[in-house]
């Protein structure tokens, strides 16, 4: 049981890291943050198509992978 719980959060994590680097950066830098991050932040401008479906899946993964983890570590100690 704690290797499979072990290798299922292996299997979390990669697919977390390969989901977030499939994404296209929010903001062009500094100047970015600095005046157009505000859009980001409220909520202006919405995802559509792909980076909906990647933005989905990262939710997913992301908390499939703290859970997950919470998990492991009260299974081994």
């Amino acid at each position: 049981m704690e290797i499979f719980l072990k290798v299922l959060l292996l299997i979390f994590s990669i697919g977390l890291i390969t989901v977030v680097l499939l994404q296209k950066g929010k903001s062009a830098g500094l100047a970015g943050a600095i005046s157009g991050g505000a859009e980001h932040l409220f909520g202006k401008t919405k995802a559509r198509g792909m980076e909906l479906v990647l933005q989905r899946v990262t939710v997913g993964l992301a908390a499939g992978f703290f859970i997950l983890s919470i998990i492991v570590a009260v299974v081994i100690d």
